[in-house]
């Protein structure tokens, strides 16, 4: 059974060099499901903070300064580029009207990087 996500879960990003942490927006609905993130908890920075060095060769900082190093690797600070929601969400349990994150969603990165949460921040609350 999944788990779910609070806010101060730890996250992973497949081009990463560090995990990051999630920070859930308030909850609509308040109460009992403070701290509890949803699928829309998607927004760079504002939920998704950055993880390290990426070294993902679709990113665009990071094609720059290889071309410049003669085509030298050279990995640059992430900049997450999430456009989209977690996928697929718990569709029984939902927070405010949206579908609960749960420890199984992943998020994509515009770069081709996959996020996923490698800790949901509590282990209680199963959905």
């Amino acid at each position: 059974m999944a788990v779910l996500v609070v806010d101060g879960a730890v996250l992973t990003c497949s081009f990463g060099a560090a995990p990051s942490t999630l920070s859930a927006s308030p909850s609509p609905a308040g109460g009992t499901n403070a701290g509890a993130a949803t699928i829309m908890d998607f927004a760079p920075f504002a939920n998704i903070r950055p993880f390290g060095i990426c070294s993902s060769p679709a990113n665009p900082q990071v094609i720059a300064p290889n071309s410049a190093a003669a085509g030298v690797f050279t990995p640059q600070p992430c900049i997450p580029a999430t456009a989209s929601p977690w996928v697929p969400g718990s569709p029984a349990v939902t927070i405010g009207g949206l579908p609960a994150l749960d420890n199984a969603c992943t998020c994509n990165c515009l770069w081709a990087g996959v996020i996923s949460v490698i800790s949901p921040g509590q282990q209680a609350a199963q959905v």
